[in-house]
């Protein structure tokens, strides 16, 4: 049997295939303002891929902030224990996930099996998440996939002190026309981000094996900037983005398993 997750963000909808414990396909779009046309696509893209009906699915998990507006999921799961159960398939010794999505950031440590004991979220505002990057790479006129790569080069890192979005991209713009090196503030960004996980860190506690979920984790400023600043090793999925909609379609696979 094969048995799908759908993880709707506020910025991609992501949607993944199992049978087995294994993936058959995945697929990564982005939601537009439309979440439920976002989520029926995603899904109808990673069945193409696995060559696959929607009649081949036994059943269908949905997670994430828009999981309510997925009309034929089976069951609707929080995002919380979804990345648990993905981040645990792909890494068995995780202790602690670190999530950045599109506008959220989050913390949450887990046990055994992806047991959730503790989360910490930081949901009311868009600092620090994907979208703050997104605002902070128009300002320096990059590319986003570029930011990263911008900051490594950096020998030292402009100082941002807000990490409010509407105030850091006025920081980022007042730095430039001060002459600030781009690579130095986009380090700076970073750091920034680094600092505000570490602060989520500490609500919760951190256990090794520290793993990175979200499309954040395909930032390597940002993933280098968390490293040294808890002075730890980050371990990141090959594909950071779906461990959430991978949760979900393993707890879709054990459900049904056990109630056979």
């Amino acid at each position: 049997m094969v048995f799908a997750g759908i993880d709707v963000g506020s910025l991609s909808a992501e949607a993944v295939l199992v049978r087995n414990g294994t993936i058959l396909a995945y697929s990564i779009l982005p939601t537009g303002a439309n979440s439920r046309g976002a989520a029926e696509r995603a899904l109808e893209e990673a069945l193409n891929k696995a060559g696959l009906d929607r009649d081949d699915v036994a059943a269908t998990v949905a997670t994430g902030y828009g999981r309510i507006n997925v009309p034929f999921a089976t069951r609707r799961i929080t995002e919380i224990s979804c990345h648990a159960r993905g981040v645990a398939h792909i890494f068995p010794d995780a202790r602690t996930i670190i999530d950045i999505g599109g506008q959220d950031s989050k913390v949450i440590r887990v046990g055994p099996a992806g047991k959730v004991l503790d989360f910490a979220m930081n949901d009311k505002c868009a600092a620090g998440t994907g979208r703050f990057l997104e605002v902070m790479a128009r300002a320096l006129e990059v590319e986003l996939a570029e930011l990263g790569k911008l900051a490594l080069k950096a020998g030292q890192a402009a100082n941002i002190s807000s990490m409010c979005t509407v105030f850091a991209e006025s920081e980022v713009v007042s730095l430039i026309a001060q002459g600030v090196p781009r690579d130095q503030i986009a380090r700076g960004l970073c750091n920034a981000i680094a600092e505000r996980i570490a602060n989520l860190l500490h609500r919760v506690g951190l256990d090794r094996q520290l793993v990175m979920t979200g499309g954040v984790a395909k930032n390597a400023g940002v993933v280098k900037a968390i490293e040294d600043k808890l002075g730890e090793r980050l371990f990141i999925p090959p594909e950071p983005q779906i461990t959430g909609a991978l949760g979900a379609a393993l707890l879709a696979e054990g459900a049904a398993v056990a109630n056979i």
